[in-house]
Formats: structure tokens, C-alpha cells, sequence
């Protein structure tokens, strides 16, 4: 499907440039956009590696095996081609936990590792299984408890209720999430999608192991002192935390306080707490990470290809006046079920882009207030939605996936899902 979009989307935005006079900025912005997608790539080495590396101390420590089973009947049922105590289950968590967190740095290498796991069990690479499709379902249906980066931007605005979004974007990020599993299980079961399905691959004998024998503590006592040490560092860093908070609410509201905890403190904690982990479990916490850390680099080359592609196909729709067409023609429609025409260019580029989208959120946001209805509709727009061509050009290059059977079907079903959601909310709600 996406090698019909590409075409269909490369071929209309050149005919469209030509018919409007537009082929210099078109020409322009493919070139510009092709160099960004490799400083993009680049730009992911650093945070890919360190990631990666925190992951591979997670599952050397036997982490990975205890966060799958704490969760097994839920992730059972969802993907059951995948066993409970597999490094792709506790992969996919992590990386749903840290999107649900707005900590979008995190996600990113944790869901590549999820799709490098779920391949292992792949029986026709560069097909996408049917767990493959589920698990970008959920990664791009945008499940969120706390969009940080949206909480951060109202609060720069001026805003008088920075969180004020929270119960329209769980509400929408809810309802394209149960839409998005919905529909990668229903497709799955067409005859014509079934038929393209890979076959399963047993997963070999070392794939889930734990820590070995040398990274175990020397003895009981010795695990039982690591253990308290680590507890007493959790419960400083925790006390440390608590006292912040308090001595900032002196200062600045309640919303700006706890913006500030998610989007610096739980990314700290998250990082120290998976170390402390390792340790307190005999693991060679540094060699670990290093030797995890090494993927992030093979896997940043492996996605500039798919990145260049379809950051090059977006620029030129948008350079063409693709996007400005599909608001003039679409914007008598939206409207009748209460979505505002200046809503609508972000509606339509949340999926393609996300800094195009964050950037016309910002200036809706200006012109018309962050706490006004279109503010808080592209607001909530931006913290229930994905960028799904991204999210499926980085992940489906990361293990080299070139036919995604159902997956962009799945995908926009939950983009749609979570846009008519969150008009739908936000005017119940503030209209």
C-alpha cells in the first residue's frame, strides 16, 4: 500500500506544481527535505544508542521477563504468536509506557527494539506479521496520559489552563486506540490479508535469556546489600523530587509543576531506575550498555533510506499546494460535524509531519489564544495522534520491512478515530 501512496503522491504533487507554477519551491523543498532526513537519522544515533543500551541492561538483569509477566494476560490475548516471556513483549511495553508518558525519546528506540524482537519470529522477512501491524497500531494511535510537549507549549502561550487538555486527549487517544487494535485484529482475518501473512518462527533457545552465570552477584548477601543500597538511592531520589515539587508550588501552579516533574524527572528516574536495576542484579551495568548501544548505530543507517523517501514525498505535496487542495475541498465537510476550517491543516498534517504539524500548531494557538476552542482542539489534536508515516518509516526500515500488508490501513483508522474524537470532545466540552 505505501508503494501506491508514494507513487500516487509524487505523481499528483508534480502535476499539481506544474499546473500552478510551483515546480521551483517543489524542486527546493526535495532537496531540502532529502538533507533532513538524513541530520533526522543522524540526530537518532545518540539517543538510539543509549537507549538501546538501557534496554539490553534491562533484559540482562531479567527485568524485561518480569514487566511481560506482570501484564502476560492482557499482551497474551492481544498478540498470542508471541510467547509471554519473549524480549519483544517487555520491548513493546516500555515503548507504549514511555509514549503514555510523552517521553517520546525513549519510545523511539524501545518500539525499534520491539520490531527488531517481533522479526526474530518472523517467517518471511520484509512481510509484516500480523503482531507487527497490532503493536504500530498502538504506537500510532498515540495513547497518551500526559502530552508534555503540548502542556509545555500552552504554558509558553500564556495559557491559563496548560492542562486543561488531559481529559479530551485521553478520551480521544482511548477511542483511536480501541480503533486502531480493532482494526489490525479485523483485517487480519480477511481471506485476501490472512493469505499475505508470514509464517511464525519458533523462537530460538537464547533469544529470551537472562543474566548468566558471570553476571550473577558473588552471593546472597552480596545481592541482598546492592538491593538496599539501591533502595535507599530510589528513596533519596524520590525525597529529592518531592521537595522540588513543594518548593515550586511556591512559585508556579500546580500544572506547571507537575509539567516540569514528566518531562524532566521521569525521564532521570526512568533512566537511573533501569542502572540500579542492572546493578542490584550483578550486571555489568556499563559493558551492558555499550554493547546494547552498538545496535543504535546499524539501525540509523538502516532507516535513512525510508526516511528520505517519505520526508521527500510529504515536502512535495505540501510544496505543491497539496495541502492547502485538501483543506479548500474538504473543508465544507469537517465542518458540518464541528471541526473549524483553521483546525484543519493540522488535522491533515498530524499524520504526515510532525514538526509541519507542530508549527501550525503553534501559530493557530497564537492567533487565536492556546485556550480558545480551535487552541484547544488542535491542542488535543496533537496529544491523541501520531505521526504514522514517520512512525512507520522509521520503524518498517529499522528491520527492512517493505510490504506492510494492513498496517496504514490500521494506522489511519486510528488517526481518523482520534481527530473526530477529539472534535467531538473538545466541543462537548469547551465549545
Amino acid at each position: 500500500m505505501l508503494n501506491g501512496i508514494f507513487l500516487v503522491v509524487v505523481v499528483l504533487s508534480l502535476l499539481l506544481a506544474a499546473a500552478t507554477g510551483q515546480m521551483e519551491p517543489l524542486a527546493q523543498a526535495l532537496l531540502d527535505d532529502a538533507k533532513k532526513a538524513v541530520t533526522l537519522a543522524l540526530g537518532l544515533v545518540g539517543v538510539m544508542a543509549f537507549f538501546l543500551g538501557l534496554m539490553r541492561v534491562a533484559q540482562d538483569a531479567g527485568l524485561l521477563r518480569v514487566i511481560a509477566r506482570l501484564i502476560a494476560p492482557l499482551m497474551r490475548r492481544l498478540f498470542p504468536s508471541v510467547p509471554v516471556d519473549h524480549p519483544a513483549m517487555s520491548a513493546m511495553i516500555l515503548n507504549i509506557s514511555s509514549n503514555m508518558l510523552g517521553l517520546a525519546n525513549a519510545a523511539t528506540p524501545f518500539g525499534i527494539k520491539a520490531m527488531e524482537e517481533l522479526d526474530r519470529l518472523n517467517g518471511r522477512k520484509g512481510t509484516a506479521t500480523d503482531a507487527m501491524v497490532l503493536f504500530l497500531a498502538i504506537n500510532t494511535s498515540g495513547l497518551a496520559l500526559l502530552p508534555t510537549g503540548v502542556v509545555s507549549l500552552r504554558a509558553s502561550l500564556g495559557s491559563q489552563d496548560a492542562m486543561a487538555i488531559l481529559l479530551p486527549t485521553w478520551i480521544a487517544s482511548g477511542c483511536a486506540t480501541l480503533v486502531g487494535v480493532s482494526a489490525a485484529l479485523l483485517l487480519s482475518r480477511l481471506p485476501s490479508v490472512r493469505a499475505t501473512a508470514p509464517p511464525a518462527v519458533a523462537p530460538s533457545s537464547d533469544v529470551a535469556s537472562g543474566p548468566t552465570e558471570a553476571d550473577a552477584p558473588s552471593s546472597p548477601g552480596a545481592s541482598r546489600a546492592r538491593l538496599l543500597v539501591a533502595a535507599i538511592v530510589c528513596g533519596t531520589f524520590v525525597w529529592l523530587a518531592a521537595r522540588y515539587a513543594w518548593g515550586a508550588l511556591a512559585s508556579a501552579p500546580v500544572s506547571e509543576v507537575i509539567k516540569r516533574l514528566m518531562s524532566s524527572w521521569v525521564l532521570g528516574a526512568l533512566v537511573g531506575g533501569l542502572l540500579l536495576y542492572g546493578w542490584s542484579r550483578g550486571v555489568k551495568v556499563y559493558e551492558s550498555l555499550v554493547e546494547g548501544a552498538k545496535e543504535g548505530f546499524q539501525v540509523a543507517l538502516r532507516i535513512i533510506p525510508y526516511l528520505v523517501a517519505i520526508l521527500v514525498m510529504i515536502a512535495m505535496l505540501r510544496a505543491a499546494g497539496g495541502i492547502d487542495l485538501l483543506v479548500a475541498l474538504l473543508s465544507p465537510l469537517t465542518e458540518r460535524i464541528g471541526m473549524p476550517a483553521e483546525a484543519l491543516p493540522m488535522a491533515l498534517l498530524r499524520p504526515l509531519s510532525g514538526s509541519g504539524a507542530y508549527g501550525v500548531m503553534a501559530s493557530v494557538m497564537e492567533t487565536h489564544g492556546p485556550d480558545s476552542l480551535i487552541g484547544t482542539m488542535v491542542s488535543t489534536f496533537q496529544g491523541s495522534t501520531e505521526t504514522t508515516f514517520y512512525v512507520l518509516a522509521v520503524y518498517c526500515g529499522a528491520v527492512g520491512v517493505t510490504r506492510t500488508r494492513h498496517t496504514l490501513a490500521a494506522c489511519l483508522a486510528a488517526d481518523v478515530a482520534g481527530l473526530l474524537t477529539a472534535t467531538w470532545v473538545v466541543r462537548l466540552l469547551f465549545g
